[in-house]
């Protein structure tokens, strides 16, 4: 991976007459990185994207792509980025090969054609328009457009929304296959377990800010092991941590954390003390946070 970074955000600001849209995001990418982008709507993710693509002018802050300047200095990046909107951008009249055609007689140095559409599981719909192309097929070509120019660095949005298991699986090989050759991808997702398994940085952002930035490893043991788990709401979390030794808090309606590593005793402890009592557990987790606990954590957190 290389030390200059493919993607600079620096104290990025974004204003939407009185609305504050992204509030002082920093954060870099580097050639070869796949980094995740995450957060809820209206956290001002698409916003940053749409400024490294050129698209928004910052009310302050930075933005550089390839050491450039998106909109000053446009020319010079646009031949070199691959964008995948998450909707629309399709042309839905023109024939899935001849828009591939199209796009890649924009570039240089283009992917071939048929064999990018042969990789995203299109080469039997190259003669079906873009309108009559299931939506999951017109993701698999949106993501092929955004790849046909052979981007330094590639800009996908929610490229497996819509799609079933085997464009998922599909997407994220592809995505590695980018990253192998030394391409930079920045993911914006609203699938946490999609992130968790491609990503190799994820950004988390709230309201406009930063509130997570690091490896899914590092994220997800930040805050040690621990025990969660489903049970009827409004359950005594007093008595149980009395019972258990240690804090139990009702982290949302019906779902439970046990502030403890997840040792068989402690498990032991909980389900016995849910038996005396006649109450159901479901959905029991006992190890190391998904990544999805760490976004509600901290989402939840930063919630006024």
């Amino acid at each position: 991976m290389s030390d200059n970074p493919a993607v600079e955000v620096d104290d990025l600001r974004i204003t939407y007459g009185d609305v504050i849209a992204v509030d002082g995001v920093s954060f870099a990418a580097h050639p070869g990185e796949v980094v995740a982008l995450l957060g809820p709507n209206g956290a001002g993710k698409t916003s940053t994207i749409e400024a490294l693509e050129g698209y928004h002018r910052p009310a302050s802050g930075t933005v550089r792509v390839l050491g450039h300047d998106p909109r000053a200095d446009h020319a010079a990046v646009v031949g070199r980025i691959g964008v995948m909107l998450q909707e629309g951008g399709l042309y839905p009249g023109i024939r899935t090969a001849e828009v591939l055609d199209l796009f890649a007689a924009y570039y240089d140095d283009p992917a071939d054609p048929a064999a990018l559409l042969e990789r995203v599981g299109l080469a039997d719909q190259a003669k079906a328009t873009a309108r009559r192309l299931s939506g999951g097929q017109q993701q698999r070509l949106a993501l092929a457009l955004a790849l046909v120019g052979r981007p330094r660095v590639a800009f996908l949005d929610e490229p497996t929304a819509g799609l079933d298991v085997d464009g998922r699986l599909l997407v994220r090989d592809v995505v590695r296959e980018q990253r192998e050759t030394g391409v930079c991808v920045l993911l914006a997702t609203h699938d946490l377990a999609e992130a968790e398994k491609v990503a190799d940085r994820v950004v988390i952002v709230d309201k406009g800010r930063v509130v997570a930035d690091g490896t899914p490893a590092e994220l997800m043991s930040a805050t040690g092991a621990e025990i969660r788990f489903a049970a009827p709401p409004g359950l005594d979390v007093t008595a149980l941590g009395e019972a258990l030794g240690t804090p139990v808090t009702e982290a949302t309606q019906g779902e439970y954390l046990v502030a403890a590593e997840p040792s068989p005793r402690t498990v032991a402890a909980l389900t016995a003390w849910l038996a005396d009592r006649d109450l159901a557990l479901g959905d029991l987790r006992a190890g190391r946070q998904h990544l999805e606990d760490v976004f509600v954590r901290l989402t939840r957190e930063e919630a006024p």
